[in-house]
């Protein structure tokens, strides 16, 4: 793939004098683009195995990021283009995307002098709070309406539905395996709970908000100085319910080992990443939370371990034909860890509201 004539058709300043490989991205292939203009580019290869419809992506991308850019120059924020996304139009064209023999690229601004953290601890769990919040609370009020670039991505029930489908099918022939039969009586129990999220959706009890969907330390850009600049890796951003970037982030954040760890017993709920976290996010995200959408938030917290033990329990039972596995028992070993996981957010739930009365 020539991939300079790829960025040529692209509405981009100056001569291409080299492009090579950025960052360690799993899903997109990422380059930087140096030319003999002031600004360098990001040329991505967006990997339209997972996001099937790259126009629909795009567009809620544009939309995301404008209604941002005229919301910092309506504050009157300085240096803006290092604060918010900007994607090149293709030559000729409005449109940020360039289909190629079967492949589709697009290409951003490059913000120099910006840094990317692995770091999760109370300081940065802090940090991610306060940028996902006022992330969600810029676009509270975007007009223009998202598709959903993963359909159903979050939807407890149809994963809860997966788990069902699974074990009626038993398509490896794995419910005959006591663990297995031990682990879904272990579930089950909670299923109701877990999909009440669904539930208060179609009572008109909880709204459904633009979240980014993918909230993790390593999605923001922060200064040389440490100050956070913004939130990048947008393609996950879409109506969701706000349970998807707190609980999500506090998945990954607060479990005391790896997801795929086979020490269960080392397994625990770590409150000072939620405390960091919730604080963060409070303080941002709370001019426009609603009741129901705060006193939720402990729930949100149970929700994703919870949701991801299921599906990796679901895949296991499958055969393993979704997640990649390192060994025979690679996603029961996973689900173990989500279990004990849940069960330990579980136990502290008492803990988390009374953290976020004191907010």
């Amino acid at each position: 793939m020539n991939l300079e004539s790829i960025a040529k058709r692209f509405a981009i300043e100056g001569e291409v004098k080299e492009i090579k490989p950025l960052g360690n991205g799993l899903i997109n292939d990422t380059y930087k683009i140096t030319t003999d203009g002031p600004k360098a580019y990001v040329l991505q290869r967006v990997n339209n195995a997972i996001f099937q419809d790259v126009d629909l992506l795009q567009r809620n991308i544009v939309a995301v990021t404008g209604h941002i850019r005229r919301k910092l120059e309506a504050a009157g924020e300085s240096d803006i283009d290092r604060k918010v996304l900007y994607f090149v139009p293709v030559k000729d064209s409005e449109r940020t995307w360039l289909c190629e023999d079967g492949k589709y690229w697009r290409i951003s601004v490059f913000i120099p002098d910006a840094y990317t953290y692995e770091t999760v601890d109370p300081k940065y769990s802090r940090f991610a709070g306060e940028a996902f919040g006022r992330f969600e609370a810029m676009l509270a009020d975007l007009q223009e309406p998202l598709g959903e670039t993963i359909p159903d991505f979050h939807n407890m029930e149809l994963r809860a539905r997966q788990l069902r489908e699974a074990v009626a099918a038993d398509a490896a022939g794995r419910m005959a395996e006591p663990e297995v039969r031990a682990i879904l009586d272990e579930l089950l129990p909670y299923e109701e709970e877990m999909c009440k999220a669904e539930r208060l959706h179609r009572e008109g009890k909880l709204p459904k908000r633009i979240c980014h969907c993918d909230t993790k330390v390593n999605n923001m850009l922060f200064d040389a100085s440490g100050q956070v600049l913004c939130v990048i890796d947008l393609d996950t951003v879409m109506p969701s319910f706000v349970f998807s970037d707190f609980g999500d982030f506090l998945r990954t954040a607060a479990n005391t080992v790896a997801e795929d760890d086979p020490a269960a017993d080392k397994v625990d709920f770590k409150m000072d990443i939620f405390e960091a976290f919730a604080q963060g996010y409070i303080k941002s995200a709370g001019v426009f939370l609603t009741p129901v959408e705060r006193e939720n938030l402990p729930y949100a917290a149970c929700l994703f371990p919870y949701m991801q033990a299921v599906r990796f329990f679901a895949d296991y039972i499958n055969g393993d034909t979704y997640y990649k596995i390192k060994y025979p028992e690679h996603n029961l070993v996973r689900t173990r860890n989500q279990v004990a996981l849940f069960k330990s957010a579980l136990s502290k739930v008492p803990q988390m509201k009374a953290i976020l009365d004191t907010l």
